[in-house]
């Protein structure tokens, strides 16, 4: 009979939780430059935007990924 790895587990839903705050974060942050398109920091607000974005993404899918390890796996 299959058990499921506990620790590796544990590792996925921290990465999931780590990617929550970035769902919302990025997104609100990509709004804010895209409105102030015409202030000096416009550039780096939306690069640390789209950086988060794509953080969020990763974690996500390694989140997930992780997650699926911990229980088919043997």
């Amino acid at each position: 009979m299959k058990h499921t790895n506990k620790d590796t587990l544990a590792k996925g839903v921290k990465y999931l939780a780590g990617a929550l705050p970035l769902i919302f974060i990025g997104p609100s942050i990509l709004y804010s430059a895209f409105n102030n398109q015409d202030k000096a920091l416009y550039w780096p607000i939306l690069i640390i935007g789209i950086l988060m974005s794509f953080g969020a993404i990763f974690l996500i899918f390694k989140g997930i990924m992780t997650l699926l390890k911990a229980l088919f796996d043997e």
